[in-house]
């Protein structure tokens, strides 16, 4: 380990004799360079019996080299004096001191002078101490270096100013008390140390937290458990880093010595305690008794700790409850104090019975865990015996409030019961907290399951008022008329009273006070209003939507609900009068919610205002408002501006589709006459009266005339001139200047195919031909009968509006 020597540097700093190795101390500081720290540097000491693992705690926890005890040598005085070295790759500089160890055998029980001395040097000294106990050592008199902590507590209040270090009580070998139970234990006794130390009258009021900080922390066996014991070192470890800043180990810590004057502040410091003379010591009888008293309660403890019957019985309790548990292990602890008085009885009175009662409570303290698993034991399987008990009676259909109040009483008995099965005799400790939180499990679980069952009681009903509701009111507010609301309040009040009446007889099996019944069921009425409300509300912000489905479906069906052919008969005036009329019936409805009967005059003032309005500028509008006369605001869904604006929005979007009425009657009547007017027959008569003369003295004209008209029928069947100029002029022009070419095309080939075909097939051919002269003279004089009747029908139409 020439590596770790050569960073550690470690010296001897105090030898055993009390000599100050004041060279090697400056050598030391030079080879750490620790003058060149200034105040961010930090000093840490351990303290505590001999042969208790310091030395191997600072090896592993600082990277140190200091020599350890050699196990399978026997035990005995490792550290002579006081040993000093450098932290390893801790930041800042952290120096660390190794104290020999308290109680050695080597010095004797008349030597302990130095033994205080160091440690009260490394408390003036260290910004942390780190004091080494053994876990059992928890709540000793004499052990724990209590007599040592009071010594230096009441001299360090004499010699030195308060300085406030860190005082890190570290547990060695850690049992199952888990360490938030040792924690209050050693810090009483620490207060009770400072509280009975005589203090200076500048320090009489002084609590203790203004000299130390203290600190707990607790290490498993480095023996037996040695991989646990080093991780909970490098955990540890990591405290020790930045510990001087705000925050860290000693980021409090006051009067710091600048590091050049370590050394000399540090010689001063041994001075002053080592001119010190008046320091006590114990009695050496009541050290003896201390000393041989403590060795047999640890004797018994072990004993009793690696009793085989104690094992089985903490193992057991460990998965499962354990009848007769309390009478088993009252009995063990009762042969284990009774060994104690036999071997103990002739040591001093006072030592004996302190030992004997620290031995108890070490023995209790070590079953209290089992006791407590015990309870929890019972705790839990009592309570899930409860909760099934309670599932299986609200499942018989028992009523809810008779089967709590009798599962309660039958398990609380249960458990009283199992809980004096478990008493420790030796022990005086109380199951009423046990008790209480088991009380308190019962409770919080029929709160649980009667919240829960009253949830789903309400979700259940509201779910039958949603079914009974939702569709039906939105079904009528599609279809709004006069007799929307009052329908849609029948059904409201219908279903509603139905629902309570359950929901009421319901509630009765839970024996709940009148208040929160009504409170209830008024949540469940409400439900139902708001549900309407919010229907009408969802509705109403789709009112545009509905009023142009409204107004196009009426418009475009007739009262048959068949589609309206716009042949040129039907009112558009009127039509449109009516579907509007429809639409803003729509809007009057879904304007305002009218669940409570109550009167309002949306529906006329809208007529009145949007359809039979006359032109009167000098009178108010009666829509040129934010509310409606009689109307609250928290029911105005739609206000009379936003009434005006949809109303104009609505015409605007409608008029398309009147429009198109209107242009497909027009193109219907110029469809359906093709005729000239009378006149200009008459015209055509007078003037074209020699022209029909020469036909009939030329009859090769009539022929060609002929020819021609049979030509001009072909092509009039053949491009259905008719059927393209029903959608308008314009785009039966455009229709015919396409078919027209390839349709007189194709004419022409035919003609020309049937001017190749066989002599023998005229006849045939002819009679083919005469059969379609026949039919298109037919066809002619069905045209003509259709145009007399599109003439009497045109004048039909008209009559009216004239």
């Amino acid at each position: 380990m020439p590596d770790k020597e050569g960073e550690c540097c470690s010296t001897h700093l105090i030898e055993g004799d009390g000599t100050f190795n004041a060279v090697g101390l400056d050598n030391f500081i030079k080879q750490v360079k620790l003058g060149e720290c200034g105040l961010s540097y930090a000093v840490v000491a351990i303290m505590g019996p001999q042969s208790s693992g310091k030395s191997t705690l600072l090896n592993h926890l600082f990277h140190t080299n200091f020599r350890e005890m050699d196990a399978f040598r026997g035990r005995s005085q490792t550290t002579k004096g006081i040993w000093i070295a450098r932290c390893a790759g801790i930041e800042p500089c952290t120096i660390v001191m190794d104290l020999e160890g308290t109680d050695g055998r080597e010095r004797g029980e008349d030597d302990t002078a130095f033994e205080k001395q160091s440690a009260l040097f490394a408390l003036a000294v260290s910004d942390i101490v780190l004091i080494n106990m053994w876990c059992h050592d928890i709540g000793r008199e004499q052990a724990a270096n209590k007599p040592l902590l009071k010594t230096v507590f009441q001299v360090m209040l004499r010699l030195f100013s308060p300085r406030k270090t860190t005082l890190m009580f570290v547990i060695r070998d850690k049992t199952r008390t888990p360490l938030e139970n040792l924690e209050p234990v050693l810090r009483e006794d620490i207060q009770k140390i400072w509280d009975s130390v005589p203090k200076p009258e500048a320090h009489k009021d002084t609590p203790l937290s203004e000299f130390f900080n203290v600190q707990v922390v607790a290490l498993s066996s480095y023996e037996e458990k040695e991989e646990q014991f080093k991780e909970q070192v490098a955990s540890l470890r990591q405290k020790f880093f930045q510990s001087v800043t705000p925050g860290g180990l000693a980021g409090d810590r006051r009067g710091v010595v600048p590091a050049s004057g370590f050394s000399f502040s540090a010689q001063q410091i041994w001075k002053v305690i080592k001119e010190n003379k008046d320091l006590d010591l114990p009695a050496h009888k009541v050290m003896v008794a201390t000393v041989r008293c403590e060795e047999i309660a640890n004797e018994k403890y072990s004993s009793f700790v690696s009793n085989e019957d104690w094992l089985e019985l903490e193992e057991a309790v460990q998965s499962h409850l354990v009848p007769g548990f309390g009478k088993k292990l009252s009995s063990l602890l009762s042969k284990s104090l009774s060994s104690y008085d036999e071997e103990a009885t002739y040591f001093e009175d006072s030592v004996r019975s302190a030992k004997k009662r620290q031995l108890e409570d070490k023995l209790l303290q070590l079953v209290q865990p089992a006791y407590q698993l015990m309870l929890e034991h019972i705790r839990s399987e009592t309570s899930n015996h409860f909760k099934n008990a309670l599932t299986d009676a609200l499942s018989g259909g028992q009523g809810f409030a008779v089967a709590a109040r009798d599962c309660t009483t039958k398990f609380m008995s249960l458990f009283d019961e199992q809980c004096q099965d478990a008493v420790i005799k030796q022990a005086s400790w109380d199951s009423t907290k046990v008790r209480d939180d088991f009380s308190r499990d019962l409770d919080s679980h029929i709160a649980q399951v009667r919240t829960a069952k009253l949830s789903e009681h309400t979700a259940l009903y509201e779910s039958k008022v949603r079914e009974a509701l939702h569709g039906p009111v939105e079904a009528l507010l599609e279809g709004a008329n006069d007799d929307t609301w009052p329908a849609i309040r029948k059904l409201f009040y219908r279903e509603t009273e139905s629902a309570v009446s359950e929901f009421s007889f319901t509630l009765c099996g839970f024996e709940m006070d009148e208040q929160e019944k009504e409170d209830m069921i008024s949540k469940l009425k409400n439900f139902a209003r708001g549900l309407v409300e919010g229907k009408t509300r969802e509705e109403a912000a789709k009112v545009l939507y509905h009023m142009k489905e409204r107004f196009t479906s009426i418009f475009n069906h007739d009262n048959d609900s068949m589609p309206r052919v716009w042949t040129g008969k039907e009112d558009i005036r009127t039509i449109t009068k009516t579907a509007r009329s429809s639409s803003l019936k729509l809007l009057s409805v879904l304007a305002a919610i009218r669940l409570d009967e109550e009167t309002d005059a949306i529906g006329n003032t809208l007529i009145l205002t949007l359809v039979d309005s006359k032109k009167d500028t000098t009178a108010a509008d009666p829509l040129a408002s934010s509310t409606w006369e009689e109307v609250p605001s928290a029911k105005t869904l739609i206000t009379p501006v936003q009434c005006k604006a949809l109303w104009a929005q609505f015409q605007r979007e409608t008029e398309y589709t009147i429009t198109q009425a209107i242009a497909s009657q027009e193109a219907n009547k110029r469809n359906n006459n093709w005729l000239p007017p009378p006149w200009a027959i008459a015209a055509m008569v007078i003037l074209g009266f020699n022209e029909f003369m020469t036909l009939l003295r030329n009859p090769l004209w009539l022929l060609f005339i002929f020819a021609s008209y049979l030509l001009l029928k072909a092509l009039w069947v053949q491009l259905d001139i008719s059927g393209e100029f029903r959608n308008g002029a314009l785009p039966g022009i455009l229709s015919l200047s396409t078919k027209f070419i390839p349709t007189v095309t194709n004419l022409l080939r035919k003609l020309a195919e049937e001017g190749q075909t066989p002599v023998n097939t005229d006849a045939t051919r002819n009679n083919s031909n005469s059969s379609r002269i026949t039919q298109g003279n037919n066809s002619g004089l069905s045209s003509t009968a259709s145009s007399d009747v599109t003439m009497g029908n045109e004048r039909e139409y008209t009559s009216p509006q004239k």
